[in-house]
């Protein structure tokens, strides 16, 4: 076979590794932390008055959009051979940075209050003790591994975060949109303490050797 037949052969292939600061990867989580100042942004004009339900809508979409790509840049990053050190820093950043501005929005407009309010402060301080542990170990070459219920816990967030940034215009639709939201965020919260407690297992024998 000639190189040319070799080369329509490879046509569809997967693409060559760019594992760069532009690669595709890299690209979607940069979008998914530009998300953050509009999911901001969005309910300034909700304070100010201006299409509440309008606001609301486009916080929840830009929220879905920001939770499709944590997706695929993991996934595209594998497939693709296109890992780079500049992703494994900032995807954790982003995801972090997404979850606290919104949780931190929904407190303060009121949407999250009362006792849901330890809810949030479990999640948020699940997140940066964590990311504490993980810095220590990775010093130590020590990696933790995220389990399954871990990404459960993800997936439970994320979605009680978004009924809860659906909030009042969400209840034209759906009546219970705030109940729902409130109550898988506290079982986002107890998970969150579970999971917390089994990273915090797996590494305490290392902290104690240190």
């Amino acid at each position: 076979m000639d190189q040319t037949s070799q080369t329509a052969g490879n046509e569809g292939a997967k693409p060559p590794r760019q594992g760069g600061p532009f690669s595709v990867p890299n690209l979607l989580t940069y979008a998914r932390i530009l998300v953050v100042p509009l999911v901001v942004l969005c309910f300034d004009l909700e304070e100010r008055g201006k299409s509440t339900d309008i606001a609301r809508w486009s916080a929840l979409g830009l929220f879905i959009f920001a939770s499709v790509t944590d997706f695929f840049d993991g996934y595209l990053a594998r497939i693709w051979e296109q890992s780079s050190a500049l992703g494994r820093m900032l995807d954790p950043i982003a995801d972090k940075l997404l979850v606290a501005a919104t949780l931190l929005l929904l407190a303060a407009d009121g949407t999250i209050a009362g006792w849901s309010i330890w809810a949030a402060i479990v999640i948020l301080s699940r997140e940066f003790l964590v990311s504490g542990l993980r810095e220590f170990l990775a010093a130590l070459k020590v990696s933790v591994p995220v389990t399954k219920l871990a990404k459960w816990k993800t997936t439970l967030q994320m979605v009680a975060i978004g009924f809860l940034l659906a909030g009042p215009a969400g209840e034209a639709i759906f009546p219970w949109t705030v109940e729902t939201g409130l109550v898988l965020l506290w079982v986002a919260a107890i998970v969150t303490l579970i999971t917390g407690y089994e990273y915090f297992r797996a590494g305490i024998r290392h902290i104690v050797d240190e």
